[in-house]
């Protein structure tokens, strides 16, 4: 686990070279198909030679929930397991990590007339201002969500209005989760500054690499909206902006970092709660022997 661009991909790569892993990805965004700069997915060659499960497995417009990741992971974890293999998760998405080790809570359906309510509300006072509302009513899961995140803030909201309870109180509550000992390892530079050097290089990187004619391709499909999830992605959601005219090619680089920076507080905040994890610094000189150690201890080897 870890922040984004902190190295997670390259660690789990390195240790597939020596280990009999499956690598199974834990992206909300690499699910989608047609988003490759944007996500950081690995390239072609890379994933020939290590082989990600659960990577352009869903079209931009399509629905992926934990839940739909909860499942298809555990099935992945079997057949590594079936197959005497080691299975190994990487990736930055929480709510994925969550939902496949400790399981769901039960949450509400949907409401109809209250989502009709506060979508009248986000229309008349704006996202920001619900952001703040669910700041105030349940701080824990507003820290985890981008304030311009309306799908999942109306979602939180919503949870609150119906049950009485805040959406983190209820995701604590005791569930079913798959039954294994993990081992966690967390992938971050000890040094704030560190992290975000990199992130400034990767999205310079995915610039060069095309993410503006990529964002350009998905416009074109009458499938995709900007509204959609998958777009609302760090990175996506800036270029759409620049290219819908909204903001300057100037100012792309600048919001993107930015955007992907506070993302990466939000995952930190998260990783700080797991209690169990071991956290490596990537840019240690002896952090890839400290990380193979780990596994090799943990499995026995």
């Amino acid at each position: 686990m870890g922040p984004t661009a902190a190295g997670k991909t390259d660690a789990a790569i390195a240790l597939a070279e020596h280990l009999p892993v499956d690598l199974i990805s834990v992206d909300s965004a690499m699910v989608y198909r047609g988003m490759d700069i944007g996500t950081g997915k690995p390239d072609t060659k890379t994933l020939a030679k290590a082989p990600h499960a659960l990577i352009s497995i869903r079209e931009p417009w399509e629905t992926y929930s934990a839940a739909d990741f909860a499942k298809e992971a555990a099935e992945l974890l079997e057949r590594s397991w079936n197959n005497a293999r080691v299975p190994l998760l990487v990736g930055g998405t929480s709510l994925y990590f969550r939902a496949l080790l400790k399981g769901f809570a039960p949450l509400p359906q949907s409401a109809p007339e209250i989502r009709l309510q506060l979508d009248e509300e986000i229309a008349r006072e704006g996202i920001v201002a619900m952001h703040q509302r669910l700041t105030r009513c349940d701080p824990a899961t507003a820290a985890r969500l981008h304030p311009n995140d309306t799908q999942r803030i109306q979602r939180a909201m919503e949870v609150i209005l119906v049950t009485g309870r805040p959406m983190s109180e209820l995701l604590r509550a005791e569930h079913q989760g798959v039954v294994a000992e993990a081992l966690s390892v967390v992938v971050s530079p000890a040094e704030r500054a560190v992290l975000h050097e990199r992130i400034g290089l990767r999205f310079d990187g995915m610039l060069e690499a095309g993410l503006v004619d990529e964002v350009r391709r998905l416009m074109t499909h009458p499938k995709i909206q900007r509204s959609l999830p998958a777009l609302r992605s760090v990175g996506y959601r800036q270029t759409w902006d620049y290219l819908a005219g909204d903001i300057t090619l100037e100012l792309l680089p600048e919001k993107g970092k930015a955007a992907t920076r506070q993302l990466a507080r939000r995952q930190l905040t998260w990783l700080r709660s797991e209690s169990d994890a071991v956290w490596l610094d990537p840019t240690e000189s002896d952090f890839s022997s400290r990380l193979a150690n780990l596994v090799k201890e943990h499995l026995k080897l």
